[in-house]
């Protein structure tokens, strides 16, 4: 997956983005003055298949738009988020999925290319839970000594456009 953001970023998104690179397998990429079509070309060139592209309101990322090769949506979360300063590593490569949330499962697994996790597994692993206090669900990732690390991600709305 290709990371980015929208155009000038605040300091706290980019941020963002660079956590969301070391704990998922993607390379986040300064956006800077490209275009759409031009983050599409460089992911086709990377060998990406999927572009993450965080937007932002007031300065805090506010938005996860995940988009295929063809730049066509494929959700789009509205989230709030804690970015928080970890120390542990995520192997990426043995990194797995456990949803919580059923209206997201059929979706976001397949959308990640993530494998879904072991019943009992709590290592290198992102888990999507129902939320509390105006969020829909939290995202937290664990390291691979089973350590909550960051980010947190709350997630306040989720649209697949297919379903619309």
């Amino acid at each position: 997956m290709l990371i980015t953001t929208s155009r000038k970023p605040s300091q706290r998104t980019r941020t963002f983005a660079r956590s969301l690179e070391r704990v998922l397998n993607a390379k986040y990429i300064n956006r800077g003055k490209m275009s759409l079509r031009d983050v599409l070309i460089k992911s086709s060139q990377l060998n990406f298949n999927r572009i993450i592209i965080i937007s932002e309101m007031k300065g805090n990322p506010s938005r996860i738009e995940i988009l295929n090769s063809n730049g066509d949506s494929l959700i789009s979360l509205n989230v709030m988020v804690s970015i928080t300063s970890f120390s542990g590593k995520i192997e990426k490569d043995k990194l797995s999925i456990r949803c919580e949330i059923e209206e997201l499962k059929k979706d976001i697994i397949p959308i990640l290319g993530i494998f879904a996790a072991a019943e009992r597994s709590t290592s290198n692993l992102i888990v999507i839970k129902n939320g509390r206090k105006g969020s829909e669900g939290v995202v937290e990732f664990y390291d691979q000594n089973s350590h909550l690390t960051g980010p947190k991600i709350y997630l306040k709305h989720c649209l697949n456009p297919m379903d619309v």
